[in-house]
């Protein structure tokens, strides 16, 4: 006698509440990398300088996530060439919009569409009160209303789950890690090698080991920690569209048309690739293809959303 083994079935509610934690973690690692590295760089040029780098390298990341903040979106909506809908054009696109942002609770944001054949869609701004919604054509066209609606859905959950204002701010970090590690480059060079003239058996060649290393490795493992946040809000914005439209489904099925169609959208780049819904580049598979993905595989996604109640 043979049983069939059935996926097991996940609250909407839980998948949500699982997602976020694991993002919460993930910053807090991402934020504990930056003070790492700021304290031994402070630490490799002077005794007692850690501790006096970390508000330098805090400065800097505040610095870059407040122009980030207030100008971000406006620069990634014309860098898609995305045009905003006049208030008669597209009304079952704006229907749409409007029912699910009421339902979400937060103001109706500004509706973009982009002029390509590629079916994807993205959400940006700063919070709820300033935020855009940009689709393709392609979306528009090879979607019917209910795939459009779990599309739409996600986006929105994007926009409700403050999941840009969480991208900003990681990216920032990732910034401030480059920084910091280039910055220690140049120095040790510029010093031809640093504190040569202290004594290298003792912490001071300690120190300087630790921060060479750390120069190199925090980079990778900072790129890495963004790629996996960018990921975990996606599933997260999965989670919450589908308890959103009590249809899991509908973007089930969205996200099969959109990863059948092969046709890359012309106006995204690695900068703004991991905006979107799915992979607008459809790169080619890639060795630790899975690590370096800004984007969770479709058909994880998909099977995440088939165990929904």
């Amino acid at each position: 006698m043979t049983t069939e083994s059935t996926p097991a079935r996940v609250s909407i509610y839980e998948a949500a509440a699982a997602n976020r934690w694991r993002t919460v973690l993930l910053i807090a690692a991402f934020t504990a990398l930056v003070a790492v590295l700021a304290y031994f760089v402070g630490e490799y040029f002077a005794p007692g300088g850690g501790i006096a780098a970390l508000p330098f390298a805090f400065a800097i990341s505040t610095g870059g996530a407040l122009v980030s903040y207030f100008a971000g979106d406006k620069l990634i909506l014309a860098q898609s060439q995305a045009r905003e809908l006049g208030p008669s054009e597209e009304p079952q696109l704006r229907n749409i919009v409007e029912a699910l942002a009421l339902g979400l609770g937060i103001p109706t944001p500004k509706i973009y569409v982009i002029e390509d054949s590629a079916p994807n869609a993205f959400a940006t701004g700063r919070d709820p009160q300033h935020a855009s919604i940009a689709v393709t054509r392609g979306l528009l066209d090879k979607l019917d209303r209910t795939e459009l609606e779990g599309v739409i859905a996600h986006e929105l959950s994007h926009v409700g789950n403050r999941d840009i204002r969480v991208m900003v701010l990681v990216t920032v970090l990732v910034g401030t890690v480059a920084l910091l590690a280039d910055w220690m480059w140049r120095s040790f060079f510029w010093t031809q090698g640093g504190r040569r003239d202290r004594d290298r058996g003792g912490a001071g060649a300690i120190i300087a080991v630790i921060a060479i290393a750390l120069a190199v490795l925090t980079p990778i493992i900072a790129t890495l920690i963004q790629l996996a946040v960018s990921r975990q809000r996606e599933y997260l914005a999965d989670a919450s569209g589908a308890l959103l439209t009590r249809y899991p489904p509908g973007l089930a099925s969205a996200l099969r048309k959109i990863a059948a169609d092969k046709e890359p959208l012309e106006v995204a780049n690695k900068a703004t690739a991991s905006l979107y819904i799915a992979n607008p580049l459809k790169d080619a598979p890639a060795f630790f293809d899975h690590l370096f993905d800004t984007h969770p595989p479709i058909e994880e996604r998909i099977k995440r959303l088939e165990a929904m109640d």
